[in-house]
């Protein structure tokens, strides 16, 4: 059974990342406020659009989000997006909710609302987002501009190689940056010196096509 993602708002970044999901195997809907940006999604071979505000519970129905397994909220306001997912995860009981937020202090707020993910859109880095392995509990990839740089979340385990060390000790790929690490309800941007502890989060930031040998890396996978 195909897998159910609804994304909301996004508008170019919605046709990048509706389209690697659709090559993957995704079952894909849209909602989208604006019509001109419908009728270009509507291009898109076995992609489901609906036009509305996806803030509003009726749109949301109307999108079928109760079926959804994962809804994505990626609309140019910070404040829509927690609305989106809040009404996905509790009134629609969405599995996994995932919100874009620009405003990188209001990280640990979104979570203690209970939104699964928060991507934030880390300096100099904006653009295409395109989210691609949310079902993969080691990593989640996140191509941007598209597909020049990707962002990578690489959760930690206490069996990994990386545990205890400091940053500069890791053998990381030269094109390949730790942007930042959820660390419980804290988020900091690591320096050489930060030690690497079990449970934490680590947020990659590199060119094309480098991330998987810096997350064997810091995983042992």
């Amino acid at each position: 059974m195909k897998t159910k993602v609804l994304l909301v708002g996004g508008r170019s970044k919605a046709k990048s990342l509706a389209i690697s999901l659709i090559n993957k195997g995704y079952q894909v809907t849209v909602i989208n406020d604006t019509l001109e940006d419908c009728v270009k999604l509507s291009e898109i071979d076995r992609l489901t659009v609906i036009h509305g505000d996806g803030t509003r519970p009726f749109v949301l129905e109307d999108a079928s989000a109760q079926d959804a397994d994962i809804a994505i909220a990626m609309t140019a306001k910070d404040e829509d997006n927690l609305v989106i997912c809040e009404l996905c995860k509790k009134k629609f009981q969405v599995k996994k909710t995932v919100a874009l937020l620009t405003d990188p202090k209001k990280t640990d707020f979104f979570y203690k609302m209970g939104i699964d993910s928060v991507v934030c859109a880390i300096t100099a880095i904006t653009g295409i987002i395109e989210q691609q392995a949310f079902v993969d509990k080691i990593t989640t990839l996140i191509p941007i501009g598209e597909g020049r740089v990707n962002i990578a979340e690489v959760p930690i385990p206490g069996t990994s190689p990386a545990v205890g060390k400091k940053l500069w000790e890791i053998n990381l790929p030269k094109e390949v940056i730790v942007g930042c690490i959820l660390r419980g309800d804290t988020t900091m941007v690591p320096r050489g010196d930060t030690r690497i502890l079990a449970g934490d989060m680590l947020v990659l930031i590199s060119s094309d096509k480098q991330e998987m040998a810096a997350i064997q890396e810091l995983t042992g996978r």
